[in-house]
């Protein structure tokens, strides 16, 4: 159904050299322009990860599952917009594992009394994304600390802890596809629902190239009008990033979740909710701030303001204690979703300020 949404692609570009100025049209048809694109991504990505085997497949999927926010992140860094940068990443990590892991366990449990995943490889996920939290949370207490700093130690410090967080993602893929796989493995098996026919090496590669670059023009188009909208809209650009940007950017892995846990598939489903937000944490943020050392005005730290840190770390804490019994049913759906919504709420009400 998502097909639809592409009649956007030309639309945005008609009122991107035809209507300039009407920024709030232009931000509306380019989002849901990334929609269809970001779909189209994530099949062709599956389709060549048929092609490569296991292993490689799922380094594909890792690599390319979060492309779309790397393209939106890296085109906000060449305009300077770091605060959007900053809270989509916050905003992909939270919606994740609050709004796309509770849709899956809502909507899965709403047609079957209880579902199992396998108990173990949830909390090796669950256990990574502490440790993101807790090297997010560092920079920002190193700016915040009343003792004597070094010049640019944030930015130092940024830059090292994006070096060791690759490492440990690079590490985390050889432990979860290599030496113990096992402990990922789904607990029920695949359903017998067939699987489609995959597509040839040339096609796969031609739609993920096509869709690469419409994707990275759309995103230059939305984030050039996304601080005249949010002023027209009385928003501020952490609500932007966090629930909007953030949103558009894992639509695909959104709809994907959804749909598996409806089919009892419910190892799949967290593997695309919680991997997804490990794949953020560990690969998209430390490559986005090494990456804004040669791109845009400035280099990007991570020092995120302490109201995005408080909330991943609360976001983090409650997916760690779902994640841990191997079970869920739709009541613990209901319970992330009323956490993303009330985090909504309270985002809504910044006004255009940076949160604090």
């Amino acid at each position: 159904m998502l097909n639809w949404l592409l009649i956007f692609v030309p639309v945005t570009l008609a009122l991107e050299y035809l209507a300039p100025d009407r920024y709030l049209p232009i931000f509306a048809s380019a989002a849901l322009a990334i929609l269809p694109l970001a779909g189209w991504l994530g099949q062709a990505t599956e389709h060549l990860a048929e092609h490569f085997g296991e292993g490689v497949g799922g380094l594909l999927n890792a690599t390319f599952g979060n492309a779309t926010e790397l393209i939106i992140g890296i085109v906000a860094l060449q305009a300077g917009l770091h605060d959007v940068v900053k809270a989509s990443i916050a905003g992909s990590i939270i919606g994740n594992i609050l709004l796309v892991l509770g849709g899956a366990m809502l909507f899965g449990g709403m047609r079957y009394p209880e579902q199992h995943f396998n108990a173990t490889g949830a909390r090796s996920q669950a256990t990574l994304l502490s440790l993101a939290a807790i090297a997010l949370v560092l920079p920002a207490a190193y700016e915040a600390s009343a003792v004597a700093k070094i010049p640019q130690g944030a930015h130092y410090l940024s830059v090292s802890i994006s070096v060791v967080l690759l490492i440990v993602y690079a590490l985390f893929l050889v432990y979860s596809l290599i030496t113990h796989k096992r402990e990922f493995v789904s607990e029920r098996g695949d359903d017998d629902t067939p699987k489609p026919v995959p597509w040839s090496m040339g096609k796969a590669l031609l739609v993920l190239g096509v869709a690469t670059a419409l994707l990275a023009w759309t995103s230059e188009i939305l984030v050039a009008a996304i601080e005249p909208s949010t002023r027209q809209l009385g928003l501020s650009n952490a609500f932007v990033g966090i629930f909007v940007v953030a949103i558009l950017g894992n639509a695909a892995e959104h709809a994907t979740a959804i749909t598996m846990a409806m089919k009892n598939r419910m190892d799949l489903s967290l593997a695309i909710a919680i991997g997804s937000s490990v794949q953020v944490a560990l690969f998209v943020a430390p490559v986005l701030a090494l990456a804004s050392l040669f791109v845009g005005p400035a280099a990007m730290d991570l020092d995120f303001p302490p109201g995005l840190v408080l909330v991943l770390l609360l976001s983090v804490l409650i997916t760690g204690q779902v994640a841990g019994d191997g079970r869920s049913d739709w009541f613990k759906g209901v319970q992330l979703l009323a956490v993303y919504l009330i985090l909504g709420m309270a985002f809504a009400f910044l006004a255009g300020e940076s949160p604090h």
